[in-house]
């Protein structure tokens, strides 16, 4: 017994698809989410047409009417978000799909629904920045060691680490900006891959939805994914950062550093160990890092050997994009909330600044001042730094013995704090006008 023709398509064939054909072709289980967009996208494109006399406004009003007040509940037989809304119009819009194909549809549906993720990204990432920004300004005159390797380096004030961050975000604010420019641009009216013989009203479209302008060839509309790359691309970027930030929390709330302390609504215990206090949130930030990087590699693969137009494979466009915009706004959102709740302990800080080995560069700069070559100022302050390890006398004695008492004054981090006032280094007034601008940009 032969199976109804599917009546989208269905008039070229004889029989519809199989059952588990049609469970592996769906794709309404996951695009559905652009239901209000395929909405938009219609209501416009309704409007398109009554421009140009395709429909009269008596039938594009109707038609609107009916697009903005259904509620349908996704049918999977329906296939996709499109025929689900189709289907929901009922007769009223058999007129609709006059001068359009799902290829540049669902291309339109895409852009709308990632220039209102990229708009909420940014809100998230300014978000983590104002509880950076609030956190370094809490505690302005706490002073940690500064690492290099994982190594004790130089003296830092830990409001420049956190700012750090904040500027790593802005870069990242900053390219889903650019990625927004390319994904404002408007397909519909491509059609399939080559436009139509109808005289489509494509500016006006455009302007309805708040595009910038229209794309200008049709073929390359309707394959083009490259935005959704990018923004897959910005967002790796963005996770790359904060899972960086999320491995300093976890090393800084170790009894080894004992810098931090993170909420216990932002921690974990263990099922058997009773006083463990795991940064588990931090950890599946950092985790879920890989998850962003994969989304992007999915999608290039499934791109890159791709021929012109549109190819069934691009259904698995959306899955990596819905993913990787769910896993940032939830990795943003988190770590924000969980810097909120976080507190530190100054002392643990300050006792790991007061190490006098991380202004062995100053002493050298000492020695530069006084006419000795860098070089040579390095070689031996390194040979001082090994005579304290090998015979236990603290280098700042050993430096007063040597180079006289001036050479001890090297060694009050504060002093060497303050002299590092060039911009961009962490003097106390430069971190403070750091954190005022910050604060200004951030209101």
């Amino acid at each position: 017994m032969k199976k109804a023709p599917q009546q989208t398509w269905g008039g070229r064939f004889s029989a519809g698809p199989a059952d588990i054909v049609k469970r592996f072709t769906e794709s309404v289980s996951f695009d559905w989410r652009l239901y209000p967009h395929d909405i938009a996208g219609s209501i416009a494109h309704a409007k398109g047409l009554a421009k140009i006399g395709v429909l009269t406004n008596a039938e594009a009003a109707k038609i609107i009417r009916r697009l903005r007040a259904i509620r349908p509940e996704p049918d999977p037989s329906l296939e996709d978000v499109h025929m689900n809304v189709e289907a929901a119009l009922g007769s009223v819009g058999r007129k609709l799909h006059t001068g359009r194909s799902r290829n540049d549809q669902v291309a339109t549906d895409i852009r709308l629904w990632l220039r209102s993720e990229i708009s909420n990204l940014k809100s998230q990432v300014s978000n983590l920045q104002k509880s950076l920004v609030t956190l370094a300004d809490k505690n302005s005159g706490v002073i940690i060691p500064g690492y290099t390797h994982l190594q004790r380096a130089q003296p830092v004030l830990l409001a420049h680490h956190l700012l750090a961050y904040v500027e790593m975000l802005a870069r990242d604010a900053a390219r889903f900006d650019d990625c927004a420019k390319r994904v404002n641009v408007c397909p519909l009216g491509s059609g399939a891959i080559a436009g139509s013989t109808l005289r489509l009203a494509r500016e006006f479209v455009a302007k309805e939805l708040g595009f910038d302008g229209v794309t200008h060839n049709s073929m390359d509309a309707v394959s083009d994914r490259d935005f959704a790359a990018e923004f897959l691309a910005a967002a790796a970027i963005c996770g790359m950062h904060l899972s960086r930030l999320a491995e300093d929390l976890v090393l800084w709330s170790s009894a080894e550093f004992g810098f931090i302390r993170i909420g216990d609504a932002y921690t974990t215990g263990s099922s058997l160990m009773p006083q463990k206090k795991n940064p588990d949130i931090a950890e599946l930030v950092r985790g879920k890092t890989g998850r962003l990087y994969g989304n992007l590699v999915a999608l290039l693969t499934i791109l890159k050997g791709l021929p012109m137009t549109y190819n069934r494979d691009m259904q698995e466009d959306k899955e990596p994009l819905f993913d990787s915009a769910d896993t940032l706004s939830a990795s943003l959102q988190v770590m924000a909330d969980m810097l909120r709740h976080t507190k530190i302990n100054k002392a643990k800080c300050e006792a790991a600044a007061s190490d006098p080995l991380l202004l062995a560069t100053d002493l050298a700069d000492f020695l530069v001042k006084q006419g000795m070559p860098f070089r040579r100022a390095h070689h031996a302050v390194g040979a001082l730094v090994a005579e304290s390890e090998r015979t236990g006398v603290p280098l700042p004695k050993l430096a007063a013995k040597k180079y006289g008492a001036s050479a001890a004054k090297v060694f009050d981090v504060r002093r060497a704090l303050a002299a590092r006032n060039i911009p961009g280094a962490p003097s106390p007034k430069q971190v403070c006008a750091q954190l005022a601008r910050w604060k200004a940009v951030l209101r």
